[in-house]
């Protein structure tokens, strides 16, 4: 019983470390065991009044729980920074691993839970903020996206299932308006079926085929090779309005609503839709 709760405990503190970023890590950590350990090194209280008893007891206990902290904590916040750095160049190697092979026989031969780290990946590289949820197998989203202040769900199906079928698709949507998402995501290295695209129609869930997920990467390790070779390279701001390409009016900043870009962003012209003219972000 001991050993399950200080897995608990290991548990509780590692989690929440594989979350911060790669630099906060070590800091917390020194922060922590400076303060545990100036607090585990405090004189032992002298009894003065027996009714004092009960304090000194509780005393005791938070000095023995700083004691075993001031080395718990730190190698906790370590070891979890250690785990996500390594989890994160784990999803790099993927997404580039996937883009030098033939893309269909790559895709196909990941297991689940690499298909799952490598299209988190590419979201990621899309600019989207991914939380993988370990929920998948018990019926959740695999995958939470955030961008622009919107929530996307993204289930990734098993690469044993060549052809998706329509209850995927039903499973994801049930998800989304329960969750309040602004769209979502089925993803698959195979292909879907008629009743599957049939229903995603009109309910903002993209359909990412083995095909559109091999375009997906590509378009990821494009803009890295951009951001690398020209680091001063960022978008307009939203007040550096360009002019329409096809009239010349004034463009706004749109958001895909549907299909395999949904949720990104691009310029689009004011007087549409008179004038269907577009520009990237």
């Amino acid at each position: 019983m001991a050993t399950r709760n200080d897995d608990n405990v290991q548990q509780g503190l590692f989690e929440p470390a594989r979350m911060l970023p790669w630099w906060l890590g070590p800091a917390l950590a020194v922060i922590a065991y400076g303060l545990l350990h100036r607090y585990a090194s405090l004189p032992e209280p002298v009894q003065a009044i027996p009714d004092q008893a009960d304090d000194m007891d509780i005393g005791q206990l938070f000095k023995t729980l700083a004691t075993v902290g001031q080395y718990l904590v730190p190698l906790a916040l370590l070891a979890g920074t250690a785990a996500a750095h390594f989890a994160q160049r784990r999803r790099e190697q993927l997404a580039h691993s996937a883009a030098q092979r033939q893309q269909g026989d790559a895709l196909r031969r990941m297991s689940w839970h690499e298909l799952e780290r490598l299209v988190g990946q590419v979201f990621r590289m899309h600019c989207y903020t991914v939380t993988e949820t370990g929920a998948g197998a018990d019926g959740g989203a695999d995958l939470q996206l955030h961008k622009g202040g919107e929530l996307y769900l993204v289930q990734c199906k098993q690469w044993q299932a060549y052809k998706v079928s329509i209850d995927a698709v039903r499973e994801l949507h049930g998800l989304m308006v329960a969750q309040g998402a602004a769209g979502g995501f089925v993803v698959t290295s195979g292909v879907f079926t008629a009743d599957a695209r049939a229903f995603a129609k009109g309910k903002h869930i993209a359909l990412v085929d083995g095909a559109a997920l091999t375009t997906l990467i590509q378009q990821a390790q494009a803009l890295a090779l951009a951001r690398k070779t020209m680091p001063g390279m960022r978008p307009a701001s939203s007040t550096e309005r360009p002019h329409c390409p096809r009239c010349g009016n004034v463009m706004v900043r749109r958001t895909v609503k549907q299909g395999a870009k949904v949720g990104c962003h691009f310029w689009g012209c004011a007087t549409y839709p008179e004038c269907r003219g577009t520009r990237g972000l």
